[in-house]
């Protein structure tokens, strides 16, 4: 069982000691997402005047779009610990009882994955979230006996990326559930310029710019980008970052114009040059690709959608025009689009 323990009131603030400390530490740093932001500082303002734990949240999404560092502000923002782990570690009930019985009054515990926790652990969350006790069994057969532990009022924090595996009753014990979107440019330009200023880097807006519209609209991948530009700049260009240098540093580093990383482009040339554009399954991609299924659908297959390069279709995944014109191929008669015949054409 993975578990780690965070103080806002201890640890170090020292921001550029590693990735983390690029995260932003209350919401007031925390750019984009503005309607959730809003819900956050109503509900733990509220809170914090109540002087009372928050209620439970899950934050739902792509990865990269800032769920655990939403974890961490919630934590900062109510001055409390926040404990960590993941659904995946919580492999028996012993070991979420375990932590729950050592959370003080108003802590922040975070499952990180909470789709993938086992139906027993899941079980036992429903009174700790409702009623902040669990049962413990203590001996089995005949003798066996339960023994209720009181908890302390705590806030349970989830995140997820597969939102329809979460169970009805876990779901509807949450008092605010959340999706994060897709970031604007915009945005993402601002959290660009910042994570420049804390890692030291000479950047101009236009710079920032490139990096951010090619970032596919996660800020994990922006802060990727920026340090490989950084390093491109130093070793190749010797000077600071403008949009020639972050262009010639992403197309160096295999990021094209819309964003996508060479994992991304093979999953579009898999389908437009093995299987004629398409239909193809699922199982069947990912085989070409070499990537498990989840990676396929979770990580590439959402933003090819979004750029209108891929369908899902009953039968597979088809490659659409846009697809074809950004490989710079022409397509064949077969994955031309002809016309489309109504109910009773």
């Amino acid at each position: 069982m993975r578990e780690e323990i965070l103080s806002p009131r201890e640890e170090p603030l020292d921001p550029v000691a590693d990735e983390p400390g690029l995260r932003p530490r209350n919401l007031g740093e925390f750019v984009g997402q503005s309607e959730l932001k809003g819900h956050l500082g109503v509900m733990l303002g509220a809170a914090r005047k109540r002087r009372e734990a928050t209620d439970h949240m899950l934050f739902a999404g792509p990865p990269g779009l800032g769920k655990t560092t939403l974890a961490n502000i919630v934590a900062a923002e109510m001055n409390t610990n926040i404990q960590v782990t993941s659904g995946p570690a919580l492999e028996r009930a012993g070991d979420l009882a375990s932590i729950l019985s050592k959370i003080e009054e108003g802590d922040v515990l975070f499952i990180d994955e909470i789709h993938r926790l086992p139906r027993a652990v899941e079980e036992v969350l429903y009174p700790a979230m409702e009623d902040f006790r669990i049962d413990i069994v203590l001996g089995k057969g005949p003798a066996a006996r339960s023994i209720p532990l009181e908890l302390s009022n705590f806030t349970l924090v989830g995140a997820t990326t597969r939102t329809g595996l979460i169970t009805g009753p876990l779901r509807d014990r949450f008092g605010l559930v959340a999706r994060l979107e897709y970031y604007e440019v915009d945005d993402l330009q601002s959290i660009v310029l910042r994570a420049a200023g804390i890692l030291g880097v000479e950047i101009t807006t236009d710079g920032a710019w490139e990096i951010a519209r090619r970032s596919r609209g996660t800020p994990r991948i922006a802060n990727r980008l920026l340090r490989q530009v950084r390093d491109f700049a130093d070793i190749e260009r010797d000077s600071n970052i403008d949009a020639e240098v972050a262009s010639d540093g992403l197309s160096f580093f295999g990021v094209d114009e819309l964003g996508l990383d060479k994992a991304s482009r093979a999953v579009l040339e898999s389908i437009c040059h093995r299987f004629g554009g398409g239909p193809v399954g699922l199982s069947t991609l990912a085989i070409s690709v070499s990537e498990p299924t989840e990676t396929v659908e979770d990580v590439y297959e959402p933003y090819l959608i979004q750029q209108g390069l891929l369908m899902r279709t009953p039968r597979g995944r088809v490659a659409t025009p846009a697809a074809w014109s950004h490989l710079g191929v022409v397509p064949p008669p077969s994955a031309q689009p002809g016309p489309q015949n109504g109910l009773f054409g």
